[in-house]
């Protein structure tokens, strides 16, 4: 008897590798994708550090109105130490400030504060014409003045901010007056100190401080 051979089944047809290197470039374009928008949203949570709490003060604005803690509290703020004949790195960190105001959102609630090093000089009406030279608006930076000690409790105690007059023989030119920090440093609706950022330097670049910095408000102003 002649056993009966079944004919064989053709094996399926393979898929062509175009589809398969198509379908694995998909899932690595999606799952990039989504890997970037994790990693955003997990940026944006990320808190900013708290480094203290803001004592209360009264200091004098460039209008000659009296500013407290008070005035600021519900805000987000970004403060530097300054002096309106200063020599030296001022003018650029005064600059930068103005870049960040015309970089805020129109509807921000955030406020400028310019403390100055140089109270016996740097009066109200200097501080307005100073304040009116870089086009700030009144209403968002303030530019504040009081004693010195008044200013040391504010800018060295709770803003961390160095501010040390020279000597006569330490000056380099008759304005020459003092060091002081060339920082920005953020605060946010409760008063406490939130940020810490370097303008000047090698490798440092205003246009990166002052995203860093709106980028900083932006965040500080959606915390509750």
């Amino acid at each position: 008897m002649v056993p009966t051979v079944k004919p064989s089944t053709p094996a399926s047809a393979p898929k062509p590798l175009v589809w398969v290197g198509l379908g694995l470039f998909l899932a690595l374009l999606t799952g990039a994708a989504l890997f970037a928008v994790l990693e955003g949203q997990s940026a944006a949570r990320a808190s900013l550090p708290v480094y203290g709490s803001i004592a209360d003060f009264t200091l004098t604005n460039q209008d000659g109105a009296a500013v407290s803690l008070g005035c600021l509290r519900g805000h987000a703020w970004v403060a530097d130490i300054i002096f309106t004949r200063c020599p030296g790195p001022c003018l650029g960190m005064t600059r930068l400030m103005k870049e960040i105001q015309q970089a805020l959102p129109e509807a921000s609630r955030a406020r400028l504060v310019s403390l100055t090093t140089d109270p016996d000089f740097d009066s109200p009406p200097v501080l307005r014409t100073y304040a009116q030279r870089f086009g700030a608006d009144p209403r968002r930076w303030m530019f504040l003045t009081g004693t010195k000690k008044q200013i040391a409790g504010l800018a060295i105690d709770s803003l961390k901010l160095t501010a040390i007059e020279k000597t006569p023989e330490e000056r380099q030119s008759p304005d020459d007056l003092f060091v002081h920090s060339t920082l920005l440093v953020l605060v946010d609706k409760q008063a406490r100190l939130r940020g810490i950022v370097e303008t000047t330097g090698e490798g440092i670049v205003a246009g990166r401080v002052k995203a860093r910095v709106v980028r900083s408000v932006n965040q500080l102003e959606r915390e509750p």
